[in-house]
């Protein structure tokens, strides 16, 4: 899922220690400024001005594991059926849970002989303890556990349209989450902190099978992302062993309703499902047509959280209104105690560290980031990607979405934000390599993030804003609820316009499109 975006550790830590015919109520404008223009303290300045010995990953650090699958998807696979059931009891101040799944699925490519689970939370040390499998009632031996991968050798072949129903026992002692140098470690999400409890990717998932090819899924990797959620619906209790040691603001997914002995969430068709909680978090809300956002934040940070909360507002309306709406009745915004922005599907984490640098005006990273994780409700919760073999399919998409917002809501600040945010870098290389192709977290926000902005807006120059937006338009709502590929967006683009886009892709593309 997600996008590593921008990080600004460098400067935390410091900080620590101390065009065309416009579519309507959209300005386009022309960046102006120079680089001298930005000043060498700002935020995304010193993110990723790093020594050339950082720039790449020290062998120790990494030990990839082996999967069954990790081509590139070319086409977007069938659409299978998956709803996961969960009940969840949490010791909150032990930070364990004990959890009981259900999976149903409902196959829909030939038949296949296993089934191949995704268990992050196995990818750390003493963290995932697996105690049962059942397999349509039965009590089920025949897996094996690899790391973050689970595999089941069925009994008899699943042959489409077949169903089955999948349970599992399992416990998680959360860790703490660590931070490092994002050119050699990645940001870690799921866990705790002295004030936080976020569950994320925290329960065993289907990942998604592809025809011919097999069941997706990539190695896990230093920056980037590597999972490919499939579509699902989720029903999710959480409970606590002591109600009296239990935070009393719970940010979720999706929406909640009070249960015997706890609250019962549910999504339908989504992504991924997460939880953020502590006993000293916040929240503020308000109303965006009818979807609920809420802002959670710590003391201290009311006025960056209500900016947020205003920002996530606004790019709901901009992008529901370029893109279609928006699909689920809630959006929640949490203040992360990590040095990250990170998107989940009704959820997304703003870095700690963009509400301390918050300045009360829409110029700084709170207001972009938000702007760019809120879009990613489209571009990776509507149309999903292969987010390890085309990461440019959803953050060019996103950091498009950042100059999109500026021009609606805040139209003198394009130029601030283009020179700010992708020229001042002088961004290089192709946008097409897969995550592992770009040896470092630097040169591959350069390419996948900035230059794929470049390659939007040059795009959007060449065929006019009538044909590019109704291009996107069409692209939400075709590939709704798919995983799409590099080859479905080109075939759907040229169907927009005629204009020769050989020059646009020999400039930004290392393949034929």
């Amino acid at each position: 899922m997600k996008s590593r975006l921008f990080l600004i550790f460098p400067l935390l830590l410091a900080w620590l220690s101390a065009g065309c015919a416009s579519l309507p109520g959209i300005v386009t404008l022309t960046p102006t400024l120079a680089p001298t223009a930005i000043s060498p303290l700002t935020p995304d300045a010193t993110a990723l001005i790093v020594p050339a010995t950082l720039t790449q990953p020290a062998p120790a650090v990494f030990t990839p594991l082996p999967t069954e699958t990790s081509a590139p998807t070319a086409q977007p696979a069938p659409q299978a059926s998956i709803a996961y059931a969960l009940d969840a009891l949490m010791d909150y101040d032990a930070k364990t849970l004990q959890v009981k799944q259900e999976i149903r699925y409902t196959h829909s490519a030939e038949a296949v002989e296993t089934l191949v689970l995704a268990v992050r939370p196995n990818e750390l040390p003493n963290v995932f303890s697996l105690q049962a499998v059942s397999l349509n009632g039965q009590a089920f031996s025949a897996y094996e556990l690899d790391g973050p991968k689970l595999t089941l050798n069925l009994p008899a072949p699943l042959e489409t349209g077949q169903s089955l129903t999948l349970a599992l026992e399992y416990s998680l002692a959360l860790p703490e989450m660590r931070q490092g140098d994002p050119n050699l470690v990645r940001p870690q999400i799921f866990g705790v902190s002295q004030r936080q409890v976020n569950l994320t990717d925290w329960y065993p998932m289907l990942v998604p099978y592809l025809p011919g090819q097999g069941w997706l899924l990539h190695d896990p990797w230093f920056y980037g992302e590597h999972l490919v959620y499939p579509l699902a619906n989720f029903d999710i209790t959480l409970r606590f062993s002591d109600p009296a040691a239990a935070p009393t603001v719970i940010a979720a997914s999706g929406d909640g309703q009070p249960v015997e002995a706890g609250t019962r969430y549910r999504l339908e068709r989504g992504r991924t499902f997460a939880f953020s909680m502590g006993k000293t978090l916040q929240v503020e809300t308000a109303q965006s047509g009818q979807t609920l956002v809420s802002s959670y934040f710590y003391p201290g940070s009311q006025d960056a959280a209500r900016a947020a909360l205003q920002t996530t507002v606004q790019a709901l309306e901009t992008y529901s209104a370029l893109f279609g709406p928006y699909p689920h009745s809630t959006l929640a915004l949490v203040q992360g105690d990590f040095n990250d922005g990170m998107e989940f599907d009704g959820l997304y984490y703003l870095s700690d560290a963009f509400y301390g640098l918050y300045d009360g005006t829409e110029r700084n990273y709170l207001t972009l980031v938000a702007a760019h994780e809120t879009c990613h409700q489209w571009w990776f919760g509507r149309v999903a990607n292969d987010q390890a073999a085309e990461p440019w399919l959803d953050e060019s998409l996103a950091t498009y979405c950042e100059r999109l917002f500026y021009e609606k809501n805040f139209p003198a600040a394009v130029e601030w934000w283009q020179s700010y945010r992708i020229d001042f870098y002088q961004p290089a290389g192709f946008i097409d390599g897969d995550v592992r192709s770009y040896g470092g977290f630097t040169p591959y926000t350069d390419a996948t993030y900035r230059r794929g902005e470049r390659f939007l807006q040059d795009l959007r120059q060449l065929m006019g804003d009538e044909a590019f937006f109704a291009f996107l338009k069409e692209y939400a709502a075709t590939f709704d609820g798919k995983i799409a590929s590099g080859a479905d967006f080109f075939r759907l683009l040229r169907a927009h316009t005629s204009a020769d886009l050989s020059a646009l892709l020999t400039e930004y593309f290392s393949a034929p499109q």
